[in-house]
């Protein structure tokens, strides 16, 4: 797992995980990290520019609840109670949206890889 500095915005990070098309992980919160990309990849990518502060990009939402629960997760502040919150429900059903999104993600990588998308070195 690559540990490289990256300077960005004046701000050092360091870079958690590379995947296919390009796709990197910067992030102190590892797990979040990779939620992130979860959700990036179940959703073929977003721009969050002008969402504003606690903006969600609109393909986030057209994409339904387990995608919408796993993206606010990875808000700063937002917890699985917050969100269980939100959508009204307990927070072990939080955590079965998250886990639906993860599946996803992975078989999008897994068929990137298989249709000969290099994984980036």
């Amino acid at each position: 797992m690559p540990e490289a500095d990256l300077t960005c915005d004046d701000r050092t990070e360091s870079l958690h995980r590379e995947y296919v098309l390009d796709v990197r992980i910067v992030e102190v919160d590892d797990d979040l990290a990779e939620l992130y990309a979860d959700v990036y990849f179940d959703v073929n990518g977003f721009e969050e520019a002008g969402t504003g502060e606690r903006g969600v990009p609109p393909v986030v939402i057209g994409a339904g609840r387990d995608t919408l629960a796993a993206y606010l997760l990875t808000l700063p502040g937002v917890d699985r109670h917050w969100v269980a919150s939100f959508f009204g429900f307990k927070p072990p059903r939080v955590e079965r949206h998250v886990d639906r999104v993860r599946t996803r993600a992975a078989e999008i990588r897994e068929g990137a890889l298989e249709r000969g998308v290099e994984a980036v070195q």
